[in-house]
């Protein structure tokens, strides 16, 4: 009867997430999505306060707000961004010790002051902005909570399935590890997508795409440092991305960077 169960709670998980399935109206790809695109819009829109919250709140019409607000903008205005369906926005947070940038479903993009002083040029803005509108774009929130719903079914199945009366702590243990693992899979693969994206974005707006390694370099010295790096725990270590962000660029530039993009 536990083999059973098991079986059809698996079985009904996996059905569950393949019924989500659609297309990226911008990238064309395949997609298993748990929320449309005004429902992700909704939920950023409702999470924005709890983020102000949680880094010091959110600044208002100060000169920081104005520049990521004309940076963002123009990302937005001048390239596939804007055959998206969401509403972006453009948020600086006023925590000036935490070195992060993230994205919420549907277009709310956050940068804590901490990391936009450490930025130069509005190249460099546009590189930590274009990544972050990627995110958005390429629906990984999305698929993350369909990824989710998908887990649990299977965390669940896998508890049932290797049940024993003195040991079943372990069995649901392992399986959270293992659902662990998967998501963090996952995610690593998506903030590639966003690197290769958001370069693509940031060079139609205009901006100089090699600028987005200045801004790995620049993550690379804080760490250094023991500076609060939040952004580390949700995106690669930028040494290890330098590369594939160069092979990219070349990808979109065969014959080199025009010199006329802003740096």
């Amino acid at each position: 009867m536990k083999t059973i169960l098991a079986i059809i709670l698996g079985i009904t998980s996996l059905f569950g997430f393949c019924s989500k399935k659609s297309v990226n109206p911008v990238t064309g790809k395949e997609q298993y999505v748990s929320l449309t695109p005004q429902q992700e819009i909704s939920l950023g829109l409702k999470s924005v306060d709890q983020m102000g919250k949680m880094y010091g709140g959110i600044e208002k019409n100060s000169e920081s707000d104005i520049k990521i607000d004309q940076v963002g903008e123009k990302i937005i205005k001048n390239s596939i961004a804007n055959k998206s369906p969401y509403k972006f926005e453009f948020n600086v947070l006023k925590d000036n010790k935490t070195i992060n940038a993230f994205a919420l479903p549907g277009g709310q993009v956050f940068i804590t002051q901490a990391l936009l002083k450490k930025l130069k040029t509005d190249a460099q803005i546009a590189g930590v902005l274009g990544h972050e509108i990627a995110h958005v774009i390429e629906r990984h929130s999305a698929q993350q909570m369909a990824k989710a719903s998908l887990t649990s079914g299977v965390v669940q199945a896998i508890s049932i399935g290797t049940f024993d009366a003195n040991k079943s702590q372990y069995a649901g243990d392992l399986a959270r590890i293992v659902a662990g693992l998967t998501t963090m899979k996952y995610g690593r693969k998506d903030e590639t997508e966003s690197d290769m994206l958001g370069l693509s974005l940031m060079s139609e707006a205009g901006y100089n795409p090699n600028s987005m390694k200045e801004v790995m370099r620049i993550l690379e010295e804080e760490s250094k440092k023991g500076i609060n790096l939040e952004f580390f725990s949700t995106h690669p270590n930028p040494t290890h991305r330098i590369t594939d962000i160069d092979n990219q660029i070349k990808k979109i530039y065969p014959n080199g960077v025009p010199s006329n993009l802003e740096k």
